[in-house]
């Protein structure tokens, strides 16, 4: 008797440590989740920080209540994510949102938190790598705090740098706001 199962497509969602647009991030990664829940299986890893975001926007429980695999990184290579995306487990990966910091650090090549390993690691392997910035453009941006206020940042353009020397570096699309996030999914899935 052979076995029916069909290997589902796996992909990385990774979350760091901005809470900018992370609600609204969860809600279309659930949608995504649901969507193509036949054939692709979304692998949540979260950074240090992003632990500590995930937690203090109360959304951890909606993660493990919607997402079979989630990690949370205890160092720069545990879990192993960069030898997973070495190995080519992965259709791509997905950073969203994503810090400055991480944004900067992948730029400039720093490999030194389980995220922006693996990300370098999927451009050295030539494996998609998707990233929605919180700090996407220059100006002045309206972001929520976790009890539903708005607060004001003002975006710097040393922080936009980065962004664009990202952006024009092969293998890598930046996407401005979480509703893009499906695009990528139609792109590789249908």
């Amino acid at each position: 008797m052979t076995d029916m199962r069909r290997t589902k497509k796996k992909v990385v969602w990774g979350i760091t440590g901005s809470g900018d647009r992370i609600r609204e991030t969860a809600e279309i990664m659930t949608e995504m989740r649901r969507k193509y829940e036949d054939d692709v299986e979304i692998r949540v890893y979260i950074s240090k920080a992003g632990d500590q975001v995930v937690k203090y926007y109360k959304l951890f429980p909606e993660l493990e209540q919607e997402f079979d695999k989630i990690w949370v990184e205890a160092n720069a290579n545990a879990p192993f994510l960069a030898g997973q995306v070495q190995m080519g487990r992965f259709e791509f990966m997905l950073i969203a949102p994503a810090t400055s910091n991480s944004v900067a650090k992948i730029s400039l090549r720093i490999a030194d938190t389980m995220l922006t390993n693996a990300a370098i690691m999927s451009q050295k392997v030539l494996m998609p790598l998707y990233i929605m910035p919180s700090d996407f453009k220059e100006g002045e941006v309206i972001t929520k705090l976790p009890d539903g206020r708005d607060l004001k940042l003002v975006i710097r353009k040393e922080d936009v740098e980065h962004v664009q020397k990202l952006a024009a570096m092969e293998g890598v699309t930046m996407l401005e706001r979480p509703k893009d996030i499906p695009r990528v999914f139609e792109k590789h899935f249908g």
